[in-house]
């Protein structure tokens, strides 16, 4: 049995079955329709925030990849000087051996340079002691007079720091006996 409660609003005993629209009168037909049009409302700004959000994800993809452009178009001026001077050194390798060593040895230099501008720099880890996060231990030395798990040769240098590592450096460390 339905019961209208002083507030205007039905109220179902419990065990009766809920009244029918047609029991409920006047207010049932227009709440209806009206609940229809809002779910419709509702779904249309469902859908336009959908889009909008659509539009928002393919405007950070194009920022971002413009911003990978720009990045790697610096980085690539960085190298470009390193370039021109390894050009310069082939064009006079009939030149005195010396001299082109001697080139060679500045465009490293420079090259190490860019590294270390760009966040990179070479470390040196002879004497370290072995951090796995920083080392790749490729071979274990005895009979050194190195002290235990310290690095007695570097086979390939490491570059960077911390979570900026471009890569660990390669090394043989001291193993006692």
């Amino acid at each position: 049995m339905t019961e209208r409660a002083g507030n205007g609003e039905a109220r179902v005993e419990p065990g009766a079955a809920p009244a029918t629209p047609a029991e409920e009168g006047p207010a049932a037909d227009t709440a209806i329709p009206d609940l229809l049009n809002r779910i419709a409302e509702l779904e249309d700004l469902r859908l336009r925030a959908l889009a909008d959000l659509d539009n928002l994800r393919k405007r950070c993809d194009s920022q971002v990849s413009r911003a990978e452009q720009e990045t790697r178009a610096a980085v690539t001026r960085e190298w470009l000087p390193v370039i021109d001077n390894l050009d310069r050194a082939l064009a006079h390798s009939g030149a005195d051996p010396d001299a082109l060593i001697e080139g060679v040895r500045q465009v490293r230099e420079q090259a190490l340079n860019v590294l270390a501008r760009l966040g990179y720099p070479r470390r040196d880890d002879l004497g370290a002691m072995f951090d796995p996060a920083r080392h790749d231990a490729v071979a274990a030395r005895s009979g050194t007079s190195a002290r235990d798990g310290s690095v007695v040769e570097v086979i390939q240098p490491g570059y960077g720091e911390g979570d900026h590592q471009l890569r660990p450096a390669q090394v043989v460390v001291a193993r006692s006996g």
